[in-house]
């Protein structure tokens, strides 16, 4: 059996999605609500195991229900949510329950597969390479990266990154991140307001160096993020800390050039001044270091952005699809 925690969420549901395209079906659907009924994005998926809540499943994998069924848990529920500010909150929720089900999946000899973020690199000022002696200078810049990396960090101190992936996602878009409100993709987004004013809204830039729109980010499909995530699932000898990007910063007007180009139009861009709250918080560049993963043998060509965009704006936001459907 595969446990997928935050599973009718964005990333989790892909994961799904992407292991039944694998023919498998031994799937345990965990997340936050009391049921699975209504949930758009676990509809078209299969997951014999059934569905059930986060805090039951946490009371049941410590009480040893599993034991002798579980094959891993892709631990992918959380708070993503960069503006909370209830650090009691997001210490119970992100990192104590990651906490204990990482160590019952160890304890049941499970592979344990959890997201961290690229957001823990903070302004980037240490770089973005995924190696372990650099986490220790990292300085997240919210209290939702500030729950990843302390995850990452007690990883490393008990000796766990041995046994364990931490995933580092970078931007990630894609279908199946229609719930996630102000936490939604840019793609989305600008989708959204092209088909509502024709032109897309992007922050100006402060910073001398970046042209309004020339802030640059890692952008990476949830498709291919899910193939990363899936090809470590399979390698238990491949562990500790990994980003899942792709390894080209891309600049926002690009990625908004590619919505406006799969929608057959011509860009359209207002750019706004960056709000009050965002400044000294906002990332103006990333980009996932991938020698790392490249070096574990993970060899799939990268999807271009135009691609991707393309992708989900035909596949899935025209028609309002979700992965599977």
């Amino acid at each position: 059996m595969i446990v997928v925690t935050g599973a009718a969420g964005f990333i989790g549901s892909a994961l799904i999605w992407l292991l039944n395209q694998r023919g498998e079906t031994d799937i345990l659907a965990v997340d936050v609500h009391a049921s699975a009924a209504g949930e758009a994005n676990l509809a078209p998926l299969r997951f014999a195991r059934g569905y059930q809540n986060h805090h039951a499943f946490r009371d049941d994998l410590l009480a040893g229900r599993y034991a002798g069924q579980l094959r891993a848990i892709l631990h992918m529920g959380a708070c993503s949510s960069t503006t909370e500010t209830d650090w009691d909150y997001l210490e119970r929720n992100n990192l104590q329950y990651s906490r204990d089900l990482c160590l019952a999946a160890r304890r049941q000899n499970a592979r344990f597969v959890q997201a961290s973020s690229a957001a823990t690199y903070g302004d980037g000022a240490q770089g973005y390479r995924d190696d372990h002696d650099l986490l220790d200078r990292l300085q997240p810049l919210n209290l939702y990266a500030k729950s990843k990396h302390l995850f990452d960090l007690w990883a490393r101190d008990e000796g766990l990154l041995d046994e364990i992936c931490c995933l580092k996602y970078f931007n990630v878009y894609g279908p199946n991140e229609w719930h996630k409100g102000d936490m939604r993709s840019m793609v989305l987004k600008g989708f959204e307001q092209v088909r509502a004013s024709g032109r897309v809204r992007l922050f100006r830039s402060d910073r001398p160096e970046y042209a309004d729109g020339g802030q640059m980010r890692d952008f990476i499909y949830v498709k291919e993020a899910a193939a990363m995530t899936l090809w470590l699932l399979d390698r238990p000898a491949v562990n500790g800390v990994f980003n899942i990007g792709t390894g080209r910063a891309c600049d926002w007007n690009t990625l908004i050039g590619a919505i406006f180009a799969a929608l057959g139009r011509e860009p359209q861009i207002e750019y706004i001044p960056l709000p009050d709250h965002l400044a000294g918080k906002y990332q103006y560049f990333t980009e996932a270091d991938m020698t790392k993963l490249r070096g574990a043998g993970y060899q799939q060509p990268d999807v271009p952005v135009a691609d991707a965009v393309r992708d989900y704006v035909v596949g899935h936001l025209v028609p309002n699809r979700h992965l599977g459907a």
